[in-house]
């Protein structure tokens, strides 16, 4: 595929949402399916908001009506051994940067999350969707499983039925019903979740950076035992302690104001 045009948007809103960067997979021919060069372009968008100093919050969505229709599978030709793993090893990356990165990401979706698309929505921490949304994880109908962390992902949302329904039948659902078995976090009607997703990412923005980043790093961790997460937590919350932010917050709480967080 050659093209000139930007597979992947990144934009910072210029009013009071300016903390927040907005991420727009631009492939819309495809339904913004995840060729090769929009994959490198995506993870190029999110390293460099994860890193940026100003960004305390990330809305990850698509153009011309759909969030992502996954794999380009026009792409799938040599994926054999070795070039398959590395395929995977470079789409892993975005994974854990999404997963376990420092800053929230939300997911703005309309229309269709299939395959890869619905797997990368998952992997937001928040999930707006519109009420006609399409999620299918359509990997089995061309003879995968589920991959991108579907199978991380899945199981933390929705019951062992649900999961099952989802990951092995391929089941299509819209957005009302992934609100319902709680696949989605917030359903809106069409066309209005890229605004309900800036709305939800201030509220992120406000909040102090540190305590979020170490909180999604530890949740990302999964289930651990008592004793691994409470060093953890001594370990972290000690640091968080000696924080900028944690005097300011303190100050704050006393004098009765806002805080000013800055992430230090």
């Amino acid at each position: 595929m050659t093209t000139n045009t930007p597979l992947v948007l990144s934009e910072t809103p210029t009013d009071s949402q300016g903390a927040i960067r907005i991420i727009r997979l631009n492939y819309p021919a495809k339904r913004n399916a995840l060729s090769l060069p929009l994959r490198a372009e995506l993870l190029a968008a999110v390293e460099s908001a994860m890193a940026g100093e100003a960004v305390r919050a990330i809305v990850l969505t698509g153009s011309g009506g759909a969030f992502c229709a996954g794999g380009d599978i026009s792409s799938m030709q040599d994926t054999a051994g070795v070039a398959g793993r590395q395929r995977l090893a470079n789409l892993h990356r975005l994974v854990r940067l999404l997963a376990a990165g420092p800053k929230p990401v939300i997911a703005a979706v309309e229309g269709y999350a299939y395959g890869a698309g619905m797997s990368l929505a998952l992997l937001c921490d928040q999930v707006v969707a519109a009420s006609d949304a399409k999620f299918c994880c359509s990997f089995g109908k061309v003879g995968l499983m589920p991959d991108m962390a579907a199978l991380w992902t899945v199981p933390q949302r929705v019951d062992t039925g649900w999961v099952k329904r989802l990951l092995m039948l391929a089941e299509e659902i819209d957005g009302e019903t992934a609100g319902r078995i709680g696949l989605a976090d917030q359903v809106v009607p069409p066309g209005q979740a890229l605004n309900a997703a800036l709305a939800l990412a201030a509220r992120f923005a406000a909040q102090a950076p540190l305590p979020i980043a170490f909180t999604k790093a530890a949740l990302a961790r999964g289930p651990q035992p008592l004793e691994s997460l409470l060093a953890l937590e001594a370990d972290n919350q000690a640091l968080l302690f000696n924080s900028e932010d944690f005097a300011e917050g303190r100050d704050a709480f006393l004098a009765k104001r806002k805080p000013v967080f800055k992430g230090r």
